[in-house]
């Protein structure tokens, strides 16, 4: 439950605010005169600026995520509080994803404009954009659920409401082996069994009815050399139930002895509130408005097919849509990073490919797929000595170094395979290493052991800190532009790493200038071992 703070803590708020304000003017004189001695990371002045943005607009925001706004959070930085924005929104999973997209972005970002503009608009235009994308979700999940309905109506299938509930693949499988199936609906099932999942889709859309069709016209070929009257009574009568099935309506025996005109205006009067701004409804009023009994046979017979159909792309198309301008922002901030180029190809080869591509690059497997990497780690000055950084699998194991290729075995490929996620502390420009082949479990720096380690995390800020990895001279490792020197914990009291006899990342001591980093091996993102 969100708590507005008090008057009184408010006034604390802004108390302290000024007195952090004040102090941070005097850090910045005092780093100022040690400049020479030790670079300023590039999110200190970002940091020192401390808040620029109003109580109003941060509880505003915290909304949006579901963020208590107590008095602890209203006192962080700008940027601190874009953190613990990013994290509920991390945690909200899929439906937060614009959020936590645009989140990531000011993140990466040492402009405290940029920090606040995120806090006042960016959150909010962030997550209009992921209300939209869920509504077309359900909106797509109603309508494939209504588009089973729609088969089972057409084919004849009844008494199995458990069939709604089946995937693509054992819905088909089931419209297959029902008897009510004729052969055409089976050879359509049967393709689309051996298909893509697009060709899935699209059989329950719209194949399915169509293959029914052609096996009622099969039936009324070889009725009408027996009974031609016979065989247009059941052409009109299969054109009504599919018509009926479109607009969602049940079939009666009232509405298959009816007029055309009086059937059609019985679809528009019973017809959903959703379907009333359709272009299938309004086929359906011109049809009717016309008062021409051929344009009411040619909205039976194909028209109404038609149109169904374009509603259908349209529907799709927004949701295509949507999802573009997702993956559009995630490759953006993949771009800025620098160290996710599998991802940055991931994207672009899912907007180059479609649609289904997209879709798919966006669940939360095509997203870990495309954050894998492969992390090696040598000195600069020897190319020959960089080899992967792997995990043994065990808990508390120490990472080591070691010469995994592209032939070795799969699990060694997996184990010198990690996601690369943006830092799990937020400090910016840093980065946190998940083991792709054991969820859940980081690259951490164990100054107990002196090692660095593979660990679960525990969900505790000196977790989060340990599992931090701050890049230092992006690219000038041998010109190589997704090296770096890391460093452990973080810019200003970070850890360097070298290697001990046994090939084991140790940590080596504070890091306390650049050119002493650069006496310790270099490390690069490669494409991931195991994809």
């Amino acid at each position: 439950m969100r708590r507005n703070p008090s008057p009184a803590v408010r006034r604390a708020v802004t108390r302290t605010v000024a007195g952090t304000t004040a102090v941070a003017a005097v850090l910045a004189v005092s780093a100022g005169a040690a400049a020479f001695a030790a670079p300023a990371p590039p999110h200190q002045e970002a940091r020192g600026v401390g808040i620029g943005t109003t109580e109003t607009q941060r509880v505003d925001a915290a909304a949006v995520v579901r963020l208590d706004p107590t008095w602890e959070v209203l006192l962080l930085s700008d940027y601190d509080f874009v953190h613990a924005l990013w994290q509920k929104a991390r945690d909200g999973g899929e439906a937060s994803d614009s959020v936590r997209t645009a989140a990531e972005k000011a993140m990466a970002s040492t402009l405290d404009a940029d920090h606040v503009a995120f806090i006042t608009t960016g959150i909010h235009e962030a997550h209009r954009l992921d209300q939209r994308r869920e509504r077309d979700k359900a909106e797509a999940a109603r309508l494939a659920r209504l588009a089973r309905q729609q088969v089972m109506t057409v084919i004849g299938i009844t008494g199995a409401p458990d069939l709604l509930e089946l995937n693509d693949e054992n819905f088909i499988r089931a419209v297959l082996r029902h008897p009510a199936s004729g052969p055409e609906v089976r050879a359509a099932a049967t393709a689309a069994l051996t298909g893509t999942p697009a060709a899935r889709q699209e059989f329950i859309a719209n194949g399915a009815r169509e293959a029914h069709n052609r096996d009622v016209a099969r039936e009324l070929l070889e009725l009408a050399e027996k009974d031609r009257k016979e065989a247009e009574l059941r052409k009109n009568q299969a054109a009504r139930k599919n018509v009926a099935a479109l607009f969602r309506v049940p079939m009666t025996q009232s509405l298959l002895d009816v007029s055309d005109d009086i059937f059609i205006r019985e679809m528009l009067r019973t017809a959903p509130a959703d379907l009333q701004n359709s272009e299938l409804y309004r086929a359906a009023q011109s049809a009717v408005n016309s008062m021409n009994p051929g344009h009411l046979q040619g909205f039976l017979h194909g028209g109404a097919e038609a149109a169904y159909k374009r509603d259908d792309a349209a529907r799709r198309a927004k949701l295509a849509e949507a999802n573009r301008v997702l993956a559009r922002q995630i490759l953006t901030a993949a771009q800025q990073s620098g160290f996710n180029p599998n991802l940055v190809a991931s994207a672009e080869k899912a907007l180059a490919t479609g649609d289904m591509a997209v879709a798919d690059f966006l669940s939360e497997d095509g997203q870990k797929r495309a954050k894998r990497q492969t992390l090696v780690f040598g000195w600069a000055t020897a190319p020959a000595t960089w080899r992967p950084i792997r995990h043994t699998g065990v808990n508390g194991g120490a990472a080591s170094v070691g010469p995994v290729t592209e032939a070795s075995p799969l699990d060694w490929r997996e184990k010198a395979t990690w996601l690369v996620l943006p830092a799990l502390s937020g400090e910016p420009g840093c980065y946190s290493f998940e083991a792709a082949a054991k969820s859940g479990h980081y690259l951490k720096a164990d100054e107990s052991k002196g090692l660095v380690t593979l660990a679960a995390d525990n969900n505790t800020a000196a977790f989060r800190s340990d599992a931090t990895w701050c890049a230092r001279m992006k690219g000038w490792p041998q010109s190589r532009p997704t090296a770096a020197w890391f460093i452990a914990g973080s810019y200003n009291e970070g850890t360097q790493v070298a290697m001990n006899q046994r090939n084991e990342l140790s940590l080596h001591g504070r890091w306390s200038d650049d050119i002493d980093l650069r006496a310790h091996p270099a490390w690069q993102v490669v494409p991931p071992l195991a994809p």
